[in-house]
């Protein structure tokens, strides 16, 4: 399913597009592998203010999810090859 609008700008929104095909050339991974990128925000005491979640859906096999405590546009390619490789998925 291609991108919906990103409402501010009438088109895909580019930070999840350019993090999911970061994702994808880290873990080489196939056309039939879902990336599917979340970005939450908090208002609670005590919660990061702002984090990603990073999910793989394989078509056959294990689903995989990475959190990283920052929004998809601060997360620098250091610190995804950091999460995707050295950390076990959730």
């Amino acid at each position: 399913m291609p991108p919906q609008p990103h409402p501010a700008t009438g088109g895909p929104s580019p930070r999840p597009r350019g993090l999911r095909e970061r994702v994808r050339a880290l873990l080489g991974l196939d056309d039939d592998t879902a990336v599917v990128i979340r970005e939450f925000r908090y208002t609670e005491p005590g919660r990061p203010p702002r984090r990603t979640v990073v999910a793989v859906l394989p078509m056959d096999g294990e689903a995989h999810r990475w959190t990283l405590h920052r929004p998809p546009d601060q997360i620098t390619d250091q610190a995804l090859r950091a999460a995707l490789l050295h950390q076990p998925p959730a």
